[in-house]
Parts: C-alpha cells; structure tokens; sequence
C-alpha cells in the first residue's frame, strides 16, 4: 500500500528557499501548526490543519512549513507537497 507524506517531516528532502528580501537561505522551522501552543505538535495532524488559519492545508497532498530568514527575520508559509513512498 503506497502511502503520501511529507518529505521535509520525514527527512527525505532538505529544502532550499531563498528570501526574497534579502537573498539569505531560509531555515524550515517545521509545520506551521507545531507553534499554536504546547501542545500542538501532539495533535491530530489533520485535526490541526482545520484550525491552522491556511485556507488549502485541508488538502490531503499538502503539509505548509514555516520559512524563516535568520538576516531579515522575515518568514512566511509554503506548502509542500506529499510524496509517495
């Protein structure tokens, strides 16, 4: 059975996103939803995306990671998509 996850949860992919600001290496600071409180990085992955204010992470093919540039402090949201593995 062939399942779908995120290659940056799981290690499978190192990403490379560059700042649009400044041109710095972003850090992937993992899974937007892990930051709501203590406790959301022990919540129901799909429970967290109907509260994670992302309009599409509902989709099945998509986990968003938070991006953040250690040089310009700027950070945004970019959703990946699930691999089969």
């Amino acid at each position: 059975m062939n399942m779908k996850v995120c290659p940056l949860c799981n290690g499978l992919k190192q990403p490379h996103i560059v700042c649009t600001t400044c041109n710095n290496e972003m850090q992937n600071t993992g899974r937007i939803y892990d930051f709501f409180d203590e406790y959301s990085a022990y919540m129901d992955i799909e429970s967290m995306k109907l509260v994670d204010g992302v309009t599409s992470s509902g989709e099945q093919e998509q986990c968003s990671h938070l991006f953040y540039c250690d040089i310009c402090k700027a950070s945004f949201i970019k959703k990946i998509l699930l691999e089969e593995c």
